[in-house]
């Protein structure tokens, strides 16, 4: 099996006063919470965002083992909708101790380039901060972290770091390579 190297990047705010929020895009676009959990919806996005940048490691999931990550207290889905399309989302992962990990954030291909990203990731970390204030009993939040590699988009480390994300461990690890598999079977040629 063929091998690349991969380099991980992992970033944190330790403050809300941290974050550098972007300018909102023109036109309609809106950043809305996905509060039923649906494991088609969240596999869709999952799909949509990462099948041209090799996210993988859900693919295998079963609709049992989805429905047990969306339903953790804490967990929240919040979807960038461009004229009522989805156009991306950030998935934030509650940890303990008042941690929260930005878990995946991305758009579909169609929508890059339009200035949603930065602001969906914006307000996404915001939410991550004030995640406590929506989940009694809950751990303020204390810091919001996110790691990035260099399978994801060429601007992603960059916006990270305009949103006043701070870098604080770097890891290159051999990893299989693999395919972009496409949002469903068969999209892109292999």
């Amino acid at each position: 099996m063929t091998t690349i190297p991969v380099t991980t990047w992992s970033l944190e705010q330790t403050a809300p006063t941290d974050l550098l929020p972007a300018a909102a895009p023109e036109g309609d676009v809106r950043i809305v919470r996905s509060e039923v959990p649906s494991p088609e919806f969240s596999r869709f996005l999952y799909t949509s965002v990462g099948g041209d940048i090799r996210w993988i490691d859900r693919l295998g999931w079963t609709y049992a083992r989805w429905q047990e990550q969306l339903d953790r207290p804490g967990a929240e889905t919040w979807v960038a909708y461009d004229r009522g399309t989805p156009a991306g989302y950030i998935e934030l992962d509650p940890q303990d101790d008042g941690v929260v990990e930005i878990a995946y954030f991305g758009l579909i291909p169609a929508f890059r380039g339009r200035r949603i990203g930065g602001h969906l990731l914006s307000c996404g970390t915001a939410r991550a901060w004030d995640l406590a204030e929506r989940w009694p009993g809950r751990a303020r939040t204390k810091r919001v972290w996110v790691h990035t590699c260099s399978l994801d988009g060429e601007h992603a480390m960059d916006n990270y770091q305009r949103r006043g994300f701070k870098l604080f461990d770097t890891k290159v690890e051999e990893q299989p390579e693999v395919s972009a598999p496409g949002p469903w079977a068969g999209a892109y040629p292999v």
